[in-house]
């Protein structure tokens, strides 16, 4: 398969999943405010995966849409990051989730921008300037939550064991990436994985946020395996296509 189509079906897959998971707070935040925040990230992240299902299409030349390959794919076919299946959980979890995320995405889509593939770097270009605002968004609540009451700093720590193992996978390389490195479209997993880490340690010694000690990370992001909660999304998010095949707004 190719490396690129690959590559862009992974970053599509990602916004694709963590915006299905955002969508299911949509009216439920805790004021209005944020709830609108929270789904404008969630919006943000489905016109990303647009953006990136239809270059995927293009890269692929079947023929296919990027209803297609947002809808119609087996379970395994998915590359996303285990970390976007994981339940939104309470107010603290859903939000370290997005932080997590956000993050990543800062960092990749700067590089992007530059990269030598130029419709890749169009779409980290247009999408760059929601990431930031997701990232400044989620960090100012992770730093309240970190100096809040006692209840909000005990969600938050919870936040973090429950999702640092997870965070390793949104670096996992799909079939081919490596050579996407070499010829300038890519950057290198490990070096994004590494300055993600730094800067997630620099903004945890602001919050005053302890790292987990344990260095376990779970495996499966980008080959297929999913963790016990992705069928249940598919299902959600496949039915009116699988119901009423070729349904259009």
């Amino acid at each position: 398969m190719n490396p690129l189509y690959n590559y862009i079906l992974k970053l599509a897959d990602d916004t694709l999943i963590f915006g299905q998971r955002l969508g299911e707070l949509t009216g439920q935040g805790p004021y209005l405010e944020e709830d609108i925040a929270l789904t404008n990230i969630a919006l943000d992240y489905l016109g990303q995966s647009s953006n990136l299902y239809k270059y995927a299409a293009q890269v692929q030349g079947e023929g296919k849409t990027e209803d297609d390959l947002a809808f119609l794919r087996l379970e395994k076919e998915y590359l996303n990051c285990q970390l976007a299946e994981l339940p939104n959980g309470d107010y603290a979890n859903t939000l370290l989730k997005v932080y997590f995320f956000s993050l990543y995405q800062k960092i990749l889509y700067m590089i992007l921008t530059k990269s030598s593939d130029e419709q890749l770097a169009a779409i980290a270009e247009k999408s760059l300037k929601e990431v930031k605002y997701h990232y400044t968004h989620t960090s100012t609540w992770i730093k309240m939550f970190a100096g809040g009451t006692e209840e909000s700093q005990t969600r938050l720590k919870n936040a973090v064991e429950n999702l640092w193992e997870y965070t390793a996978g949104m670096f996992a390389e799909t079939e081919g990436e490596t050579d996407l490195g070499h010829l300038g479209i890519a950057p290198n997993a490990q070096d994004l994985y590494e300055n993600w880490k730094f800067l997630v340690a620099e903004d945890f010694r602001n919050f005053g946020i302890e790292i987990p000690e344990s260095e376990f990370m779970q495996k499966g992001s980008r080959t297929g395996y999913h963790t016990e909660y992705f069928g249940f999304i598919l299902c959600e998010l496949q039915y009116m296509q699988r119901t009423y095949p070729n349904c259009v707004w």
